[in-house]
């Protein structure tokens, strides 16, 4: 059995709650957040202890694991508060605010010889490990190109990801995603085109970015004022997947063969679909694991190595950042 403490009160940490009570290796103790009237509310909705500071929270006994689900801007500073407290971190994406700090939370990490993964949910869903185990008996032959996006037009402008302070903007909220899938399907990042669109904000509300990959292409688009479809095309030489609407929350998929047969698949997730990777980590905390096979720290690395280049080339730097110079990649720019 995993103690959780959670660590924010908003909206991703109710679909937590959701998930874990659906995992009998799970069990939830408390939560903390920065707004205390949060705090009120989610344990009055689901009870645990209202922990008044993060330093009673990651004090107490009875906690082995912490739900991070505050935004980008505080993943460092709480991962490692949490980490060196003794407790085992389980880190909303993205893991960190760029890699340098990630860097930071992994050294804590193997310092204290604790488990730490960033939760990118869409790999434990029943219908993407499906797919992936059809296409070892039945596959599309070699895989060259990704097309997937997300993008959202029914957000209020005072929603944090329109925040600067807080991380926000399009590619880190979202483009994360989008970098999950290209480099899962197509391997290490190797070159990167940012294009971003700001229009009086601090941050972008708009990107697209074409990547390539050790073995192939990508043409990816996030965003927090356009309503995008949310589909994801995986193409390869005997044949084509879409994952349908919403890909990062797979439920269904059909596969084209260029012989002409057609593969429907259909796994619906249940619970709200984080318990599928809360299982997972509670599964290696059993183990004495302290990095995911699946998420692994380097690919972590990667996601967040190549959102950072695209925020880079379209002169996105959160504060207390150093440009590189010159950035990586050929960027576009910023609109």
């Amino acid at each position: 059995m995993v103690r959780w403490g959670i660590i924010g009160c908003g909206r991703i940490a109710h679909r937590f709650i959701q998930g874990l009570k659906a995992v009998p290796e799970a069990a939830y103790a408390g939560a903390w957040s920065r707004r205390p009237e949060t705090v009120k509310d989610f344990t009055s909705q689901y009870g645990g202890y209202a922990f008044s500071s993060l330093e009673d929270l990651l004090a107490a006994d009875d906690i082995d694991a912490v739900y991070l689900a505050t935004l980008p801007d505080s993943h460092k500073q709480y991962s490692i508060a949490a980490l060196q407290a003794g407790k085992h971190v389980l880190c909303e994406k993205p893991a960190a605010l760029n890699v340098t700090e990630l860097e930071e939370i992994l050294t804590v990490a193997r310092q204290h010889h604790r488990l730490f993964m960033e939760g990118m949910k869409p790999p434990f869903f029943p219908l993407y490990q499906k797919l992936k185990a059809h296409l070892l008996t039945d596959g599309i032959g070699k895989i060259g190109y990704v097309r997937a996006g997300s993008a959202v037009a029914d957000l209020s402008r005072d929603h944090p990801n329109f925040s600067y302070e807080l991380a926000g903007g399009s590619l880190t909220s979202i483009g994360i995603y989008e970098a999950f899938l290209a480099l899962d399907w197509l391997g290490p990042l190797l070159d990167l085109q940012t294009l971003g669109r700001f229009e009086g904000t601090p941050v972008d509300i708009f990107s697209i970015f074409q990547s390539r990959h050790q073995d192939g292409f990508a043409q990816l688009y996030c965003g927090l004022d356009i309503h995008g479809y949310g589909d994801a095309l995986i193409a390869g030489t005997l044949g084509r997947i879409l994952i349908h609407k919403n890909w990062w929350n797979p439920a269904k998929a059909t596969i084209d063969y260029v012989d002409g047969r057609t593969i429907e698949l259909d796994e619906p997730f249940a619970h709200g679909g984080l318990n599928y990777e809360l299982l997972h980590f509670c599964q290696l905390i059993a183990e004495g694991k302290i990095e995911s096979p699946i998420i692994t720290h380097d690919f972590s690395r990667q996601m967040l190595g190549m959102i950072d280049q695209a925020r880079y080339q379209v002169g996105l730097y959160y504060k207390g950042e150093t440009p590189p110079n010159p950035p990586q990649g050929k960027g576009f720019g910023k609109l």
